[in-house]
């Protein structure tokens, strides 16, 4: 009877909680999100002084750890949307060039005030429609006297890593606020994509 009572109880549990491959696929995205910006807050850390005096250093240092955890090809192709349709997998990574080396300079700009204060993972935001490949992580930091919320949107790609494909920073959604951008510059030159590629500031 004894054994019986056991099976019934590990059979609701087993109803209530997620499966091992789920549970560790989730941490893997957290887990993935935080290693991620604990390098990326030690290299400010770590480079913070060359801001003044040698600012490439300084930005190629947030770029060799960005570069790491983003996929600026799947950034890029955010940033076309429906205006890159017909893009070719060469001007994707064009595109995701550009948008390292601009993403480089806003992120780590942001960043220049962080002083080593804590990093706080908050609950996470509207679920993702695809929970198996896409999900949110929200953290948030303080930096200049005041808290700093970010939000990465991360897919699992096709070697089954997490990596960043858009990033909230204090509110501002960066895939939108580029994809302003090349819409403008799409209108500008006439729908032609390597010259709006080119003429990306």
């Amino acid at each position: 009877m004894k054994s019986i009572r056991t099976f019934v109880v590990m059979a609701v549990l087993a109803l209530c909680i997620p499966s091992a491959s789920q549970a560790a696929e989730e941490l893997t995205a957290v887990a993935s999100a935080e290693k991620s910006v604990n390098e990326l807050l030690a290299t400010v850390q770590e480079l913070k002084p060359y801001f003044a005096t040698d600012r490439e250093r300084y930005f190629a240092g947030i770029e060799q750890s960005l570069t790491s955890f983003v996929d600026f090809d799947e950034v890029a192709i955010g940033v076309m949307a429906r205006l890159g349709e017909q893009a070719t997998p060469e001007q994707i990574s064009r595109l995701g060039e550009k948008l390292k080396i601009t993403l480089t300079r806003f992120y780590g700009a942001a960043l220049i005030g962080y002083d080593g204060q804590e990093l706080v993972f908050m609950p996470a935001g509207e679920p993702s429609p695809e929970p198996e490949l896409n999900t949110n992580v929200r953290m948030q930091l303080s930096a200049n006297n005041s808290k700093i919320e970010l939000q990465y949107t991360l897919f699992l790609n096709a070697d089954r890593e997490w990596k960043l494909k858009n990033l909230f920073l204090g509110g501002i959604n960066l895939r939108r606020q580029y994809f302003t951008q090349f819409s403008a510059l799409m209108n500008r030159y006439g729908n032609d994509i390597d010259q709006v590629i080119d003429n990306w500031q």
